[in-house]
């Protein structure tokens, strides 16, 4: 039996194989927050990253986005014998985890396709890789323009389980800059056959036409199945004002998701902090938190 991860400590949380890293989502009853940050760029405090930044205001979760894993390069991150990964680990000791891309090269577009780096991609390497590096978690899913479809998400899905031991999250937040529908339940049943442990899907207030009520069929297929559900601020909207994200926070919690994302879409590739607060806040109360900002990484 594992504790909550809203109520562990680092020591707890590190030691926590994939499996009981879901079951500690599970029993913290849709009050985990995931933080992503642009872990390539300089961040908002320079010497530091944005990963410390995000942990600090109440992330539980930190997702790193447009790295590439092959050729990693993260400002901000000290010289250490360690590989990045494990460096991250020693900074937060929260579950760590990366954007990898299942481009899909006969997607049709909706928009100009952005060509990004092999080691940003899904693949046998990649998987590999972060399973070498010690991540905690994947997401497949797609940066904007990049044409990921849904189609090749689930074929990753099935190459992610048998190369990584971690947790599998899949979906789109947004199009991706591909025409075809974000999510609906049959896509959704395909990625929990295909192995996801996570399903993610935009937040609710995020893209046109995803309702409370299709969330809700979608949460209850995922449950009904034993996969989890991430919604996500993947739109520019984390950087909206406080009130905002009151409001995304409660209404997808209301839904029954388990994760709730916020975007990098602010200074320096991080959601501005009071935001990632508020959500925190909005999601559990003062009270829990706290708990995640105070509790010291050396307990």
């Amino acid at each position: 039996m594992v504790k909550r991860l809203i109520s562990a400590n680092a020591s707890e949380i590190m030691a926590m194989t994939g499996s009981e890293l879901k079951e500690s989502i599970k029993a913290s009853e849709g009050r985990v927050v995931m933080s992503e940050v642009v872990a390539t760029r300089e961040s908002f405090i320079g010497d530091i990253t944005n990963t410390e930044i995000a942990k600090s205001f109440g992330a539980d979760m930190i997702l790193l986005n447009g790295v590439d894993v092959l050729r990693p390069n993260l400002p901000g991150l000290p010289k250490s014998e360690l590989n990045f990964v494990e460096t991250l680990h020693k900074l937060v000791a929260r579950p760590i985890g990366v954007n990898l891309e299942p481009v899909d090269v006969s997607a049709e577009m909706l928009e100009t396709k952005l060509e990004i780096s092999n080691g940003r991609q899904a693949s046998k390497e990649t998987f590999k890789q972060i399973e070498t590096l010690g991540m905690d978690f994947v997401c497949l899913t797609g940066n904007p323009g990049t044409g990921v479809s849904n189609d090749r998400i689930e074929k990753m899905v099935t190459l992610a389980k048998k190369h990584f031991s971690g947790l599998i999250i899949a979906g789109k937040m947004h199009g991706a800059g591909v025409n075809e529908p974000v999510t609906d339940k049959e896509t959704v049943r395909r990625f929990i056959e295909a192995g996801a442990d996570i399903i993610l899907v935009p937040a609710v207030g995020t893209v046109p036409g995803f309702s409370d009520a299709d969330l809700t069929e979608v949460v209850k297929e995922c449950h009904s199945k034993g996969a989890l559900i991430l919604t996500a601020i993947g739109t520019s909207q984390e950087s909206s004002d406080e009130s905002v994200i009151k409001d995304l926070a409660i209404r997808n919690k209301i839904c029954g998701v388990d994760i709730q994302h916020i975007g990098d879409a602010g200074y320096g590739g991080v959601a501005p902090v009071l935001n990632i607060m508020t959500l925190s806040q909005a999601l559990r109360g003062m009270r829990h938190t706290v708990s995640m900002m105070a509790r010291s990484i050396n307990r």
